[in-house]
């Protein structure tokens, strides 16, 4: 609890991440403080300031944990089956698409191995793989938008499991043109379904469209693929979908490519000290061999990778 609070700087925000109350949290620093007889906290408004012995005990907690971690890993690899609980962050399209086939492959060639899954925002995901909080995390990211290139720092480390193209989605005789792909522009004058701005998706396309000379007309905010569509079908707007939320698109609409091409990449992200875990590599590696079952483009996706982020594969 010592360690959470000296990142997160809040009993409130401590207790979320830990899943515990905010007075149990209180309860148990003061039980802390007691023990080590001596001020840890000072209080600075709503906050929790650490003292100097309390940063102190902090930076040995943090080496404790760590210490924690290495003896976990020493203990899987050292059985002959691999065992192990995973906490792993999903995306909605990847949920319905690859992921119950990556769990089903993984209870037959690994049936020691528990998974427990949890839908998150990509970019909070990111946070919690860096502090410990997943195992491992579905990140995205759009190498044709401007800004939607990330980049691995520290310990974080993503591994490709596959690329999709983005496709525009409109009501069923409505799209401009007749062939499989459309540039933006020429959807510059319909009304826009689109995530909000403070999604990733929302913000990387209202970037694109705007790379490609206009400023969307959003007329519905909508974060669901499904729900987006569905209105689209209803002959409410334009939206872009990744080529994985195709497979629960509703009837009555026109999918066409968009151009200048587009795409979404999929990571796996997890922290460099935790890939030696047996069953983290186990996760890793079906769901890169997974991924091909879905059309996902890996080595053969054309662009150059950003040179920040590891080759395919290279981490697993």
């Amino acid at each position: 609890m010592l360690h959470e609070l000296a990142q997160r700087g809040t009993v409130t925000e401590t207790a979320r991440v830990l899943h515990y109350t905010p007075s149990a949290v209180s309860q148990q620093l003061a039980v802390l403080e007691k023990e080590v007889g001596a001020a840890l906290f000072e209080k600075i408004g709503r906050r929790l300031r650490l003292t100097e012995t309390g940063r102190l005990l902090a930076a040995h907690a943090g080496e404790i944990l760590e210490a924690e971690e290495r003896t976990r890993i020493a203990l899987e690899e050292a059985r002959t089956t691999i065992t192990g609980e995973l906490l792993v962050g999903m995306v909605a399209t990847v949920a319905s698409g690859p992921l119950p086939r990556i769990l089903e492959k993984l209870a037959v060639s690994h049936p020691g191995i528990t998974v427990v899954t949890a839908e998150t925002d990509p970019e909070a995901a990111a946070i919690a793989v860096r502090h410990g909080d997943l195992d491992l995390a579905f990140v995205l990211d759009y190498p044709d938008v401007p800004g939607g290139q990330p980049v691995a720092t520290g310990d974080f480390v993503p591994t490709l499991i596959g690329v999709e193209p983005m496709y525009a989605a409109t009501r069923a005789g409505t799209l401009p043109g007749d062939g499989p792909e459309i540039g933006l522009a020429a959807l510059a004058d319909l009304p826009w379904i689109v995530s909000g701005p403070g999604t990733e998706l929302g913000r990387r396309v209202r970037a694109a469209c705007q790379d490609a000379g206009f400023v969307p007309r959003v007329t519905h905010q909508v974060d669901e693929h499904a729900t987006a569509m569905s209105m689209v079908a209803a002959g409410l707007g334009v939206t872009l979908v990744p080529g994985l939320a195709l497979s629960y698109a509703p009837p009555g609409l026109d999918i066409a490519r968009v151009t200048p091409r587009m795409r979404r990449r999929i990571f796996l992200a997890g922290r460099r000290p935790a890939l030696r875990r047996p069953a983290l590599r186990a996760f890793l590696s079906t769901a890169v061999e997974t991924a091909t079952e879905f059309d996902l483009w890996t080595e053969a996706d054309p662009a150059p990778f950003h040179p920040d982020w590891p080759e395919v594969g290279a981490e697993s």
